[in-house]
Formats: C-alpha cells, sequence, structure tokens
C-alpha cells in the first residue's frame, strides 16, 4: 500500500546541529511509500537556530511554540498541527535523530501492511543513563499491575498512527500533559485499539552539545539529576490522576465496532523489547 499524504511531526528543542540531516534520512527512507511527505516541526522556543536551520525547505513546516513546555506539551502540539494536515497516516519521531530513517520507513511499512491502528517502534540497545532505564522498567512493571499485561516501552516516541484512532487519543489527553506517550499506550490497551509492536535500534543523539536534552550530558553519569526526578514525580502524579486511579477520565476511554481487533493485538513476528528498554 502507497499512501497519497504522509505526515511526519517532531517536538524540537535545540536541534540545529542534527534536524537537518535526520529530516534528509527519513525523507529518503520513506518516499517510496507516499506520493507526498509531510514534516511538522514543533519548535519549543529553540536558542541555537533550529527554526533557522531549516528555513526555506519546501516540504518542511516549522511552527515555533509560544512558550517553552517541555517535550509532552510541544509532542502535543505536534500531533495537532500534523492531524489538521489530514494525512492518510502520521508518523512521530522526535527531533534528536536516535532512530534509523530504514526502520522509521520499517514502522510506516508495518502499519500498510496490517490491520494495525498504531506501530509503535520498541526501542533496544539503548545508550540512555542507568537511571533512565531503570525509571522505564519501574514504569513498565507499574503499567502492568494496573492494566493486567505489559507494554513494551510504554513511552517510546516512534509511533505510525492512522489518524482516526490518533484524534481520539489527542483529543482525550490534556494539552499540557507531561508524558502524554504513557497515557496514549494505557488508552491504546484499555480502548482496544490494535497496536502492532516493532523491535527498532535506539542510537545515540545526532548532536553534539548537550543543549538539546531535557537532562544535559554529562561523561560519567552517576546518579539522577535532580530535575528529572523533579519530573518523574510529577509525570507519575499525573499518570495516577489521568489514566490509573480509578474514575481516571482517561480509563472511561472506548472505541467500539464490530472490526475491531483486540486490544494490543501484535503479529506473532513481532519481537518484545530488550530487558531495560522503554523511555523516561
Amino acid at each position: 500500500m502507497q499512501y497519497a499524504h504522509l505526515a511526519v511531526v517532531m517536538p524540537a528543542y535545540n536541534e540545529a546541529e542534527g534536524i537537518g540531516g535526520f529530516i534528509d534520512e527519513i525523507r529518503s527512507a520513506v518516499a517510496p511509500l507516499a506520493d507526498r511527505v509531510t514534516f511538522v516541526i514543533a519548535d519549543d522556543r529553540s536558542t541555537d537556530g533550529t527554526a533557522a536551520v531549516l528555513s526555506g525547505v519546501a516540504d518542511v513546516d516549522v511552527q515555533t511554540q509560544p512558550a517553552n513546555r517541555g517535550h509532552g506539551p510541544t509532542a502535543l502540539a505536534a500531533y495537532r498541527a500534523g492531524l489538521a494536515l489530514s494525512p492518510d497516516a502520521l508518523v512521530h519521531v522526535d527531533g534528536d535523530g536516535q532512530f534509523l530513517g530504514s526502520e522509521i520507513a520499517a514502522a510506516v511499512r508495518a502499519l500498510a501492511d496490517t490491520d494495525a491502528d498504531v506501530v509503535h517502534g520498541v526501542r533496544h540497545s539503548r545508550t540512555d543513563a542507568w537511571y533512565r532505564r531503570v525509571l522505564t522498567s519501574c514504569v513498565r512493571l507499574l503499567v502492568a499491575a494496573f492494566v493486567g499485561r505489559g507494554v513494551p516501552d510504554v513511552n517510546t516516541p516512534l509511533r505510525v498512527y492512522r489518524p482516526e484512532a490518533l484524534r481520539i487519543l489527542v483529543n482525550a489527553v490534556p494539552s499540557d500533559a507531561l508524558v502524554p506517550h504513557v497515557h496514549f499506550s494505557l488508552a491504546e490497551v484499555r480502548a482496544g485499539l490494535a497496536v502492532r509492536y516493532l523491535r527498532v535500534r535506539s542510537i545515540p543523539r545526532r548532536g553534539a552539545s548537550s543543549t538539546g536534552t531535557m537532562w544535559g550530558r554529562v561523561s560519567r553519569p552517576q546518579l539522577p539529576p535532580k530535575k528529572l526526578l523533579l519530573f518523574a514525580f510529577h509525570a507519575l502524579r499525573e499518570v495516577w490522576a489521568w489514566s490509573l486511579r480509578p474514575g481516571a477520565p482517561l480509563r472511561a476511554l472506548r472505541i467500539e465496532g464490530p472490526d475491531r481487533a483486540p486490544a494490543g493485538a501484535a503479529p506473532a513476528d513481532a519481537a518484545p523489547a530488550d530487558e531495560g528498554s522503554g523511555s523516561a
């Protein structure tokens, strides 16, 4: 199946060093899969000229956000901007370039070749600090306890959606959510969306500086930074309030239909995540 229009949306903050090459790589990889490819970049008030790097690129629309709000709200803004284009399918990936273009294309093909509503890129070989991998494992166990099954890489930023499914999720999550992808993953299982999990490599961020990552870059991380601990506290409180507690708004999200595939369905060849893979 070839799409008439494929939208690729990215939240970005200070990614001037690598985002141009990343977009070029994605474009080359997915071009055979769509008649038209459009990139939408939600720039979270970058200070390094990220928007200027992409200025004048015909298929790239850079939308500078009204304020610096962090990854979650910026990702949701990117989703909404992409949905406004009425594409046949929508890819979300972070602007830091931690995926290969060929594997993004594989996720797009997986959506086209199956009845899935969404394809998750389940990361392996992550190079993140140990404390982020531990946090991921804890979140995965927490999710499994509340939804009755594990969700590999519950916060993965590589996702390919059918617009009709994505629109339901985006409309259900508050626009200032810190971890919208965690909410999405939980709601997808509970609402009966058909999810396919595809094993993909996680590569180091393409930029050399530390300014494009929320947590900064240190040569030998020893302990989690206070900023991450504070973020994790607020994120867990948000997930409890919106998705986990009895009566939480997103627990009631349902999608009805006689042809709806079982929640969380995945083909037999879908590979599980490595131990400790996932996102934080």
